[in-house]
């Protein structure tokens, strides 16, 4: 006598949506470095290129009075965050246009095309930390009681990408030129957020406003597992608050004009 096997509960919705969010992110993953001879290489080239250049101008040209020893380190730590920021909200902004027909055509949350972005720049991210460890060792830097603000970081960064994204996302459908605006804003904003020099070396009338970019206290949670004397507690409060309210007014945006968006693309 045979005994069938017990029959699977069915999938909750935020198991089938955390699913294929997997699915969709790591297959971005797959196809951006199939064709690639370098691979993983990549995720880590564009930061170390950048703060190779950073550090040359700043220790070899010019008399640096910003950051701290060791310098790379401190740039490295900013540079590698932004990175993943960089990257993400730039790519949202064709986050429904790029696959439009698969948008259309599927029954998923229209989110879950934001979120695998994030996620899958999350991960390349991720997988370049072990470059600042690399540097650090070279360098001298030791590893402080700070790191275990890291997961408050990475939870942070995600949540304030994930509502820029759910504001992005649907409005370039509407405003194409949008895209390009964003790009003139993040190219401000790298300029605007302490990666090449910290928030405490901002002008004391200047340091109180330069928290308002929540970029700030959350690159100060990075910093911190080498600087932890960087770590500015009243920065990181007012960047968990906007990033919470930006994800907010995401999910607003995005609930009010999803429907719009279907029939645009």
């Amino acid at each position: 006598m045979t005994h069938a096997s017990p029959a699977r509960p069915p999938r909750t919705p935020a198991q089938v949506y955390r699913q294929t969010l997997w699915l969709l992110a790591s297959r971005d993953l797959r196809v951006r470095y199939s064709t690639s001879a370098l691979g993983y290489l990549w995720s880590v080239l564009d930061p170390l290129v950048m703060a190779g250049i950073y550090w040359f101008v700043f220790t070899q040209i010019f008399d640096r009075t910003v950051g701290v020893e060791p310098y790379i380190v401190f740039l490295l730590a900013g540079l590698l965050p932004w990175v993943w920021f960089n990257g993400a909200v730039s790519d949202t902004t064709r986050a429904f246009i790029k696959d439009a027909k698969l948008v259309r055509s599927t029954r998923l949350p229209r989110s879950v095309w934001v979120a695998r972005i994030v996620l899958a720049k999350g991960i390349e991210f991720l997988l370049s930390i072990p470059v600042i460890a690399v540097f650090a060792i070279s360098t001298g830097a030791a590893l402080t009681w700070g790191v275990l603000w890291l997961p408050l970081a990475v939870l942070l960064q995600g949540i304030l990408i994930v509502g820029i994204g759910l504001i992005v996302a649907p409005l370039v459908v509407f405003f194409r030129d949008l895209e390009r605006a964003v790009k003139l804003i993040l190219r401000f904003l790298f300029y605007a957020s302490p990666i090449i020099y910290g928030l405490a070396d901002l002008p004391d009338g200047l340091e109180l406003w330069g928290s308002f970019n929540p970029l700030a206290g959350i690159i100060t949670l990075y910093r911190a597992s080498f600087f932890p004397e960087l770590l500015d507690l009243r920065a990181v409060a007012i960047g968990a608050v906007m990033s919470l309210v930006i994800l907010g007014i995401g999910i607003l945006v995005f609930r009010r004009t999803v429907r719009a968006v279907l029939k645009e693309i």
